[in-house]
């Protein structure tokens, strides 16, 4: 039988993240650097008020928008982060993790034909949930050479009579590259002027090692043209629990409730209530693992610069970005031949757009044994991978 599938759906490609991931959970001895996921337990205390909410019989729906005590919290958190003043009623959605708040935040804003600019090397999700939501991407292509930082002149091309969106992925998957103040200050000036809207994915902002997370919601006129987006996946090891939020002015809110209560209808109560904890008492949890992940990118950094790799230095998230193109060979080329010859998975650059080939995604999110043991392995290839250039050179 021919299926009567949407070919909108059908021309989307499968995420490249998952592809190396599910080869090497098939192979023995092998080790992954490809997954986003921490590998610190959820804190005790956190899981504690989960298990303690099951006991007490909490399975029930909470509101569409989520618990009324969570969406205080997160109100609490950004103003003690941000400064910035949310109100927990009618500004803030729990969302089923940052991915739904991605999702549901286009969908309430795109009419067809809109266009949504969209800076890459990002998150492979943007992409995809513009066109499903019937938008236009445009891509903005970044360059190393300015630390995949976006440039106020490089938004400024790219915007048309139809733009409508900007999607800020900072700190940023898969580079790890983030944006100061300064650099905020200059893109807000753009959006002021042109009149457009802002996505700022924010699930890595606890996770910054040159000074504190700025967003740009917390700069003037900018909160009520931003919908900020957060979550507890990374800052406090919460993957499998799928919680996000959104924070935003009322009028977009009440549109994106409508499409997570026919969706969704609620994000889940344990993890809510869990959620509730981390918020009130999680800050040293987080703190302790952002130093475990401090020392890790220190260890990469230095390790590329003693084997003359060249990546430069990321201060956001859990991503180095190392540079391949010495190599000859494209990043699809050598992330499977480093999988076959060494057993360590990372995931090619180009997965997360055409602007990322030549380079790789190594997550740090992963025991310091582990990459030692990877970053040896990967020092073996490289020097391999130099020999033979010297051998085609002198034939």
């Amino acid at each position: 039988m021919k299926y009567p599938l949407s070919d909108k759906v059908v021309t989307l490609k499968p995420s490249g993240i998952r592809k190396f991931f599910d080869i090497v959970s098939e192979m023995k001895d092998a080790i992954s650097l490809g997954v986003g996921e921490p590998d610190f337990e959820t804190p005790w205390h956190i899981r504690d008020e989960g298990i303690y909410a099951l006991e007490k019989g909490r399975t029930f729906y909470t509101s569409n928008s989520g618990l009324k005590e969570l969406r205080q919290e997160i109100a609490n958190y950004q103003k003690r982060t941000q400064n910035i003043d949310y109100d927990p009623m009618s500004e803030i959605i729990v969302t089923v993790g940052g991915s739904e708040a991605i999702d549901i935040g286009l969908r309430a804003l795109i009419n067809p034909g809109d266009e949504v600019i969209i800076p890459q090397p990002s998150y492979v999700s943007y992409e995809p949930c513009a066109i499903l939501a019937d938008a236009t991407p445009v891509i903005i292509n970044l360059k190393a050479e300015n630390e995949f930082r976006l440039t106020a002149q490089e938004l400024r091309e790219a915007i048309t009579d139809k733009t409508k969106i900007l999607i800020l992925p900072y700190p940023n998957n898969p580079t790890g590259a983030i944006m100061e103040q300064k650099d905020l200050e200059e893109i807000s000036e753009v959006i002021i002027e042109k009149n457009l809207l802002v996505m700022s994915d924010e699930i890595y902002s606890a996770l910054t090692y040159k000074g504190n997370h700025v967003s740009i919601a917390s700069l003037p006129g900018m909160k009520e043209r931003t919908i900020l987006i957060n979550g507890f996946s990374k800052a406090y090891a919460m993957t499998g629990w799928r919680l996000g939020y959104a924070c935003a002015p009322v009028e977009i809110i009440e549109q994106m409730t409508k499409i997570h209560q026919y969706a969704i209808m609620c994000a889940p109560t344990t993890s809510q209530y869990a959620a509730v904890e981390a918020l009130r008492k999680g800050d040293n949890d987080v703190e302790e693992m952002r130093k475990a992940y401090n020392q890790r990118r220190r260890f990469l950094i230095n390790a590329f610069k003693e084997m003359n790799l060249e990546c430069f230095e990321p201060y956001g998230a859990f991503y180095v970005f190392p540079c391949i193109k010495e190599f000859g060979m494209t990043s699809e080329e050598f992330a499977t031949r480093f999988l076959e010859e060494q057993k360590v998975a990372a995931v090619p650059g180009n997965a997360f757009g055409e602007s990322g080939e030549g380079f790789l995604r190594i997550s740090y999110a992963y025991s310091l044994d582990n990459l030692k043991e990877a970053i040896s392995r990967l020092k073996q290839f490289v020097t391999k991978l130099r020999e033979e250039q010297k051998q085609k050179t002198a034939l």
